[in-house]
């Protein structure tokens, strides 16, 4: 007859996040790259949603595939928020940047999808 082990449960430590990733690792312009990542986001989710091979969208965005290939894991690299809004733009999406004033110290970036 075999015997198992007993294990302990460990706990794991953890912090509530701020909701920003890029913030809550310490990274430079955090806000920035947040905003990326939703462009980013959105912009794979349309050419998933097309069934665009990476060389089609690329003739779209007019960037070689690799960029597309980069773009489609979520490493926008490189490329500026406009440069992303530009690509949105040219998959047929309306970008609407809107500016008011806010309750907070300071104020935030976001994309609504």
């Amino acid at each position: 007859m075999r015997t198992s082990k007993r294990t302990q449960s460990k706990r794991i430590r953890g912090e509530k996040s701020s909701g920003n990733v890029f913030a809550d690792l310490g990274l430079p312009h955090p806000e920035q790259e947040l905003l990326k990542s939703r462009l980013t986001l959105q912009i794979y989710r349309l050419i998933k949603a097309r069934g665009l091979k990476q060389a089609e969208a690329g003739k779209i965005l007019g960037i070689k595939q690799p960029h597309v290939s980069a773009l489609m894991r979520n490493r926008s690299g490189s490329f500026s928020v406009e440069r992303l809004m530009e690509f949105l733009t040219a998959l047929g999406q309306d970008v609407e940047i809107t500016v008011r004033p806010t309750r907070k110290q300071h104020g935030e970036m976001s994309v609504v999808a």
